[in-house]
């Protein structure tokens, strides 16, 4: 069975997940991406390399030809927040399990996730959209507000803005880098961040969980911290899950960040159709005892979920951001390692090689590594992380 694959940059969900799952399942793997050379050398190291080709993956058209000159597919598939309706548009030609486009497009799209949003009664968001060149002055937004980058991803070029004259340096600021980019100016929305994981079939949807998020300090919006709960309460479940079905999201993997305000009204905050990123999906699988990246595979396959995943429960997870504080050249790190003692698994993973140099973003592309753990005992699970953290260093030379 054929298996293609849609990719832009080489990521851990990737070469530590999805791949492993797809050998296993006996799978023929072809990674789609317009970046082949940075894939072929990821996979260079795997005990069974995918084929990679190149493609404009972020063009459904050019996806479609090119699996259509090359083998039948089986499943077209795709964890890049960039490519999921690439990827739903491309599947659905070929009669293949898919999600729905317009759930993707709705998810991608932060303005038309607000607008269908509000549309179907479920949560009113104040969210204003700012198109390219349009002056920043047209807007009346409410304040604090945040701006975000219409399309954006991990936190990038997002902030909190307290008043017009923050608000016009800050979108100045972004139409500098990214002068086609749409903005949007929404409502701040208050309360701890939290993440809802589920994954369905396509006539059912599970919530595996989800996460407890810290964030940094205003104005941006870097995750540092994330620890696992097993079931967030009831009725703020059934209000997420509300919101995504209003959405069309169900099938496949999904990955929701929402708060909960006093009021005990659980509101989105952003929908990222795809499994969760930056080793928490790894996290989740061992958390969880379950082949989670061989579930979202089959399900796009056609398989139906199993009645029971069987998953594991008692279980503390505790994943944490190493985060550049500076703009440099990282001249000192660990290096990637793993290891299990008195019940706690711990794993680290640098994201950055050493000699490389990047500037500070204030987001979570400021990720060094990151180091994970799990166990049955919180404190234990907690106290391995922190003891990594103070027995290790990372060092950038400006």
């Amino acid at each position: 069975m054929r298996l293609y694959l849609l990719a832009l940059n080489p990521t851990d969900s990737v070469t530590e997940g999805f791949l492993p799952a797809a050998e296993r399942l006996g799978l023929s793997v072809t990674v789609l991406t317009d970046r082949p050379d940075a894939h072929r050398e990821a996979y260079r190291g795997l005990a069974a390399p995918p084929e990679v080709l190149g493609c404009e993956v972020r063009d459904f058209r050019e996806v479609v030809g090119a699996v259509s000159r090359h083998h039948a597919p089986d499943a077209v598939f795709s964890n890049s927040d960039h490519l999921q309706t690439q990827t739903a548009l491309a599947a659905d030609y070929f009669g293949l399990p898919a999600k729905d486009w317009r759930a993707t497009l709705r998810a991608k799209n932060k303005a038309q996730f607000r607008r269908h949003l509000s549309a179907a009664g479920l949560d009113a968001v104040r969210a204003l959209e700012l198109a390219p060149g349009q002056p920043v002055s047209e807007l009346d937004p409410p304040y604090p507000c945040v701006v975000k980058p219409r399309e954006g991803v991990a936190s990038e070029d997002v902030a909190l803005v307290a008043d017009a004259a923050e608000l016009a340096a800050h979108c100045a600021a972004v139409r500098r880098r990214r002068p086609q980019d749409a903005l949007v100016v929404e409502e701040f929305l208050e309360g701890e961040l939290h993440t809802l994981e589920t994954l369905g079939d396509t006539a059912r949807r599970r919530v595996l969980g989800g996460f407890r998020t810290r964030l940094s300090p205003p104005p941006h919006f870097v995750e540092e911290a994330l620890e696992f709960v097993a079931e967030h309460p009831a009725p703020v479940v059934d209000q997420v899950l509300a919101q995504l079905d209003a959405l069309g999201v169900g099938f496949g993997a999904c990955h929701t960040e929402f708060v909960v305000q006093p009021d005990g009204r659980a509101r989105i905050v952003e929908v990222n159709y795809r499994a969760i990123g930056d080793q928490c999906d790894l996290m989740l699988a061992e958390l969880l005892d379950i082949p989670y990246f061989e579930l979202v595979l089959r399900v796009h396959l056609g398989e139906a979920l199993p009645d029971d995943l069987g998953a594991r429960t008692g279980t503390h997870g505790h994943n944490r951001p190493v985060l550049a504080d500076r703009a440099g050249t990282l001249t000192a790190a660990p290096p990637a390692q793993e290891h299990e003692e008195d019940g706690v698994r711990l794993v680290y993973r640098p994201f950055r090689p050493v000699g490389e140099h990047h500037e500070h973003h204030r987001t979570n592309r400021d990720y060094l590594g990151v180091v994970w753990a799990v166990g049955a005992d919180r404190t234990a699970v907690d106290g391995a992380v922190d003891r990594f953290l103070a027995a290790n260093r990372w060092e950038i030379t400006p």
